[in-house]
């Protein structure tokens, strides 16, 4: 049975932190969830596959990217839906639904999907309650990253997903992105059966 490695990063706003890249190329597939900030972001994204999937943001707009960056950013989406083993991923911003109904939104607008990922409010949250699950990686660069940069690794199959949260030590200034690992001991990964 196929399974698949996927990197969840959003918010980098300009800065992927290296520590987070690493294990972008340990995944089968990498998605950013906005607020990318530039081109070099998405090239750092170094999954297996090459597969790099990524939609815009509200600073995903010219005014704040290079402008020898402006194409691609022109071909970049605000949504994408990826069919993955055991069900769909729905990879959206969010920053168009009010925060305090944004997971109900989320659901109630996706519900074929298994998992919903969206950015915007830099906040970690894995709501795995009920279905579909709602993801949002928090920030993976150096801005607002509340508590450290953070990513998530969804490893999906047609028979079950988990997500492994990955949260690491915040940067110092002028210390570049730091290798002093984890913040803390992760939690265990979060399962779910088939729905």
């Amino acid at each position: 049975m196929p399974m698949i490695r996927v990197a969840l990063v959003a918010d980098t706003h300009g800065h992927l932190d290296s520590r987070i890249a690493a294990l972008v190329e340990d995944c089968d597939i990498a998605v950013h969830g906005g607020d990318i900030g530039n081109a070099a972001v998405l090239a750092a994204l170094q999954p297996r596959s090459g597969r790099v999937y990524a939609v815009t943001g509200n600073n995903d707009v010219c005014r704040k990217w290079p402008s020898a960056d402006w194409p691609l950013l022109a071909r970049i989406p605000p949504r994408v839906d990826l069919a993955l083993p055991g069900g769909d991923l729905v990879l959206l911003h969010g920053h168009r639904l009010p925060a305090a109904t944004r997971h109900q939104r989320l659901r109630a607008r996706n519900p074929h999907a298994r998992a919903v990922i969206y950015g915007h409010s830099h906040l970690l949250v894995a709501d795995c309650e009920v279905l579909p699950w709602v993801l949002n990686p928090g920030a993976a660069g150096r801005t607002r990253t509340c508590g450290g940069p953070s990513c998530m690794i969804l490893t999906a199959s047609s028979a079950d997903w988990s997500v492994a949260i990955h949260r690491f030590e915040p940067c110092q200034r002028g210390k570049g992105d730091g290798a002093r690992g984890p913040a803390r001991s992760r939690p265990p990964p979060m399962r779910t059966g088939n729905p």
